[in-house]
């Protein structure tokens, strides 16, 4: 099983931006926890960070075919854009939006997320630990999709 977790805008400043909303751990000390939690998994994951949109529908795009599911962490893309939404409902690859911070109990502009009408379902609120809870949900994923095509 293959996971493919996407990371948007600024979330490469993790560790030090706004330590008091997203924590103190940076995205490659995330990185290196989910990996060795899909290591006792039998995962293998891809983890990959852009502040560029296009370059994050590219990878989506790119999935298809290469992955079981996505994870992603669209962070400000969430809100705004309608190319990442469609890239994720175009290439039918299940996909599970997560959030360091819980976005419904911040700014309004915040509640409202483009990509969750596509995904298969959000996590939000857990800090780091958002990341490790999307791993053992994409085996989930994976797991559900398996036994529903079953006849």
């Amino acid at each position: 099983m293959k996971v493919l977790f996407l990371n948007g805008p600024n979330l490469n400043m993790l560790g030090r931006r706004e330590p008091d909303i997203y924590g103190t751990t940076t995205l490659t000390g995330i990185e290196a926890d989910v990996k060795k939690a899909a290591k006792t998994l039998k995962v293998e994951v891809d983890f990959r960070q852009s502040n560029l949109e296009g370059q994050l529908v590219d990878w989506v795009q790119q999935a298809a075919d290469r992955f079981d599911v996505i994870v992603i962490n669209a962070a400000a893309y969430t809100h705004t854009s309608v190319a990442l939404r469609d890239a994720i409902a175009a290439v039918e690859v299940p996909t599970i939006e997560i959030h360091l911070s819980n976005v419904h109990a911040r700014e309004k502009f915040r509640h409202k997320s483009l990509i969750a009408p596509v995904c298969c379902g959000q996590i939000s609120g857990f800090g780091a630990k958002s990341y490790i809870l999307a791993l053992y949900a994409s085996v989930h994923v994976k797991v559900a999709s398996k036994t529903a095509k079953k006849p």
